[in-house]
């Protein structure tokens, strides 16, 4: 360095998934030193086991008066694709406030607004993304086919699909020999399908962020282990006090723990209604069955998606919290459905996994700076989209730090819980 040149400024960045990591690449590019923290390794919760979709058409809420429609029904089935034990109720209960507020036709609409115009920039910045870390070979552009057991379900899909055209989607509705012809074997129980060309996946989602973990490396930024207890402003800078009584101090931060982040964003003085869903998946061997893209069998909350390292078959919502242990019987439950819905899906050999999608009443995460100070941003909540908004993320994250304000940035605020 040149005589009297200043040092870049610091960053750390609490949380070493997907998002994080994305964080730190776009960081990286606007000359900021760049420390990753982690409590695991690297990937290995959320980003971990996912289905690998960067659903850039996925547009529409959760929060609707759809799901709610559903939900009651789905709810008597113990392995459906909505569980709730009866011992978290009174801890999920003023989450479920806030879903059912956020499902109101008017702040449905504008949730939708807020999450399309995230998707065009989460679309944008992954393309910038995958080109300059080199990981280009790693994506798949054979589109997601939804199916439908009957008339009437499909009929009830019309209104999110127009809400999906309006926001320039491109889909096909599609049956008989077009649907045969984009994923054959399918039980003869599917009516129809609606085909999103432009519906993107990974090769592994695991494996596609710790390439993305190796070129932010290679590029200067460090990781340490450990678990970040506290973090508040000092001075003209900020303080992270790890579990073992490190102190590492910086000129910003990034609180990107996912499901971890709420403790720290209360001491920080904001309370997001941050919680958990618990998702489940298998993943059977490679050849398992001839798939020729993701299939989304949104009446069951499943989807199963080919991937480098076999066939996931994955989904689902519990509520249920951090500490609660799994029940896989929800995973063989997909499987059994699976295998109905792929004669000839073979079975044997997979493995289970379950995680935590942190997530937000009305579906969008929070993207901003801490009531406790600016320089302290948070980038968590993501939920089911967590690898699809990833490089978006990181860019908004980035512009904030340079001071610059993006359009989305203001409806994403931890502040609009209160």
């Amino acid at each position: 360095m040149r005589k009297g040149a200043t040092l870049p400024r610091e960053v750390v960045i609490v949380g070493a998934g997907i998002v994080g990591l994305a964080c730190a690449h776009h960081l990286l590019a606007e000359g900021w030193r760049v420390r990753l923290v982690e409590r695991g390794g690297v990937a290995e919760g959320a980003s971990f086991g996912n289905a690998g979709a960067l659903a850039f058409t996925d547009v529409l809420p959760l929060a609707s008066p759809g799901i709610l429609r559903k939900a009651p029904r789905w709810m008597l089935d113990p392995l459906g694709p909505l569980a709730l034990p009866p011992a978290y109720l009174p801890h999920i209960a003023p989450w479920l406030l806030r879903f059912w507020r956020a499902s109101l036709p008017d702040r449905h609409r504008h949730a939708t607004e807020v999450q399309s115009g995230l998707m065009r920039l989460a679309a944008q910045a992954m393309e910038a993304m995958v080109e300059s870390a080199g990981l280009a070979e790693r994506l798949r552009r054979n589109g997601n086919l939804e199916l439908y057991e009957s008339e009437a379900e499909f009929a009830a899909s019309a209104p999110g699909w127009a809400a999906r055209e309006r926001e320039g989607i491109a889909f096909e509705h599609v049956r008989g020999a077009r649907l045969a012809e984009l994923q054959p074997g399918l039980s003869p129980r599917f009516v129809a399908g609606t085909f999103t060309p432009n519906w993107m996946s990974v090769d592994d989602p695991h494996r596609f962020a710790l390439a993305l973990h190796a070129d932010v490396t290679a590029r200067g930024a460090a990781l340490t282990r450990g678990e970040v207890r506290d973090i508040a402003p000092q001075g003209e800078g900020v303080r992270l006090t790890l579990a073992d009584g490190t102190a590492l101090t910086c000129d910003a931060c990034v609180l990107a723990a996912g499901a971890w982040s709420r403790g720290l964003a209360r001491r920080l003085g904001d309370r997001v209604p941050l919680d958990t869903e618990r998702g489940y998946n298998t993943t059977l061997p490679p050849g398992a069955f001839d798939l020729r893209r993701q299939l989304t069998f949104g009446g069951h909350g499943f989807v199963v998606t080919p991937l480098s390292t076999g066939i996931r078959v994955g989904g689902a919502v519990e509520f249920g919290g951090l500490h609660r242990p799994p029940n896989f019987a929800r995973a063989d439950a997909m499987l059994r459905k699976a295998a109905a819905f792929l004669p000839g899906l073979r079975t044997d050999g997979g493995r289970q996994w379950m995680g935590f999608r942190p997530s937000l009443p009305d579906s969008l995460p929070v993207i901003g700076p801490s009531r406790a100070s600016p320089r302290v941003i948070y980038a968590f909540g993501h939920g089911h989209l967590g690898l699809t908004q990833s490089a978006g993320t990181g860019r908004i994250v980035a512009d904030l730090l340079a001071g610059r304000r993006p359009e989305v940035a203001a409806a994403l605020r931890a502040g609009r819980f209160g």
